[in-house]
């Protein structure tokens, strides 16, 4: 190799836009037929996630920093949703994925976007889910401008401002990664999360506690949920072809 061709290939190595060898991340090689779940033969997990101990008093976001979010939570007053217990006693936005056992395959990546919405100064859901390289779709609601700041450890971190009606941004993530905790900058007290994984194994709790994963093959998983204040836990469970089982997870306040 020429001089000058060795010298740019070394170059284009070291800042990452060209392929140089060594182990690529399992979630950025995709080969062999594109499958989806069979969730006509495939197993069933079903789930809550419960809460012990008195429920914590939910605390109201003090917004008076910014007098518009506060006119806008005038008749909509919000409170932080790093805890919410549900009527039931369970826990809502616990996001659940299988950690380990899913066959390696060519998992079919949803057209669908994953929506968050940015409404009353506040991102909604808190809590979501996404295969890697599926888009996200953010929008703004309000009538003031927001900003869209995803820290993440494995993936590119980025950084968007969305002004009131401006079209919705799709992003998305390369990598695998539970979980990407998601900032304004504008408004202190957003905050969201997401779990970014390389399969389609994965659910968030909503307002009865409770998580479906469907078309699971036949094999043996670890299950695990994490949620903001609690941490995480794990669960191994095996299933069959057709086989629905229940993995209860529970937390202590």
């Amino acid at each position: 190799m020429h001089n000058s061709l060795r010298i740019s290939a070394i170059l284009l190595c070291a800042i990452g836009l060209t392929q140089c060898g060594g182990e690529q991340p399992a979630e950025a090689v995709r080969t062999g037929p594109v499958v989806s779940p069979d969730e006509a033969n495939g197993a069933i997990l079903t789930g809550r996630v419960a809460y012990t101990g008195a429920a914590p008093t939910p605390k109201p976001i003090d917004m008076s920093a910014n007098p518009q979010c506060e006119r806008t939570h005038k008749d909509h007053p919000m409170v932080a949703e790093d805890i919410v217990v549900n009527p039931n006693g369970t826990l809502r936005n616990v996001f659940v994925w299988v950690k380990s056992g899913v066959p390696a395959r060519n998992w079919a990546v949803p057209s669908t976007p994953v929506a968050i919405d940015q409404q009353y100064c506040m991102y909604h859901p808190h809590v979501i889910g996404a295969m890697t390289g599926q888009n996200i779709q953010i929008s703004n609601a309000d009538p003031v401008n927001h900003n869209i700041h995803p820290v993440p450890q494995t993936n590119e971190e980025w950084n968007d401002t969305q002004s009131p009606g401006e079209a919705p941004k799709l992003r998305s993530f390369a990598k695998q990664e539970i979980m990407v905790p998601v900032k304004c900058n504008v408004h202190p007290w957003m905050r969201a999360y997401i779990g970014v994984v390389s399969h389609p194994f994965f659910a968030v709790t909503g307002e009865d506690g409770s998580f479906t994963i469907k078309g699971l093959p036949p094999g043996t998983y670890t299950i695990q949920t994490w949620h903001e204040k609690f941490g995480t836990q794990e669960q191994q469970v095996t299933v069959g072809a057709k086989e629905s089982k229940a993995v209860d997870f529970s937390y202590k306040g």
